[in-house]
């Protein structure tokens, strides 16, 4: 395996992956399908970032929010649950899910971000990551 600046690339990543989370979409798809399974539990501003150009860890940001620490498990729950039913994916890691302000799932080509209105003002990942195109989210519908 490579390694870029002491971490591994988004390749190496999917090389490591096990055949349940080798996925048959493409990343952009995945990222699409989590954002559009995301709306369906009605989370609010749902943006996808590409972060291609600045990260060697993924190529896509899932960011959303529930609006309140209930609403981000029941995202949470039905993103899970449908990909792993319906695209056999599965994330590598999951965070967050007891306090649910914040659940990170990372499906190697895409981390999903579900955080309450709180968190998400407070961390600001927009913000952080404004130099990076955004995905228009009307394409999420799949």
């Amino acid at each position: 395996m490579t390694s870029v600046g002491g971490g591994y690339t988004a390749t190496d990543r999917r090389d490591q992956a096990t055949e349940d989370t080798d996925p048959a979409l493409t990343p952009l798809e995945q990222a699409r399908r989590i954002a559009a399974l995301a709306l369906e539990k009605l989370a609010e501003d749902v943006v996808i970032l590409d972060m291609r150009p600045v990260c060697t860890f993924t190529d896509y940001f899932v960011i959303c929010s529930g609006r309140n620490a209930r609403q981000t498990g029941a995202i949470w729950d039905e993103v899970h649950g449908r990909l792993k039913q319906e695209e056999h994916l599965i994330p590598r890691t999951v965070d967050g899910m007891q306090e649910g302000s914040w659940i990170l799932a990372d499906y190697l080509d895409v981390v999903l971000h579900v955080f309450t209105p709180e968190a998400r003002s407070y961390y600001q990942l927009e913000d952080l990551w404004n130099d990076v195109p955004e995905v228009e989210v009307e394409a999420a519908a799949v």
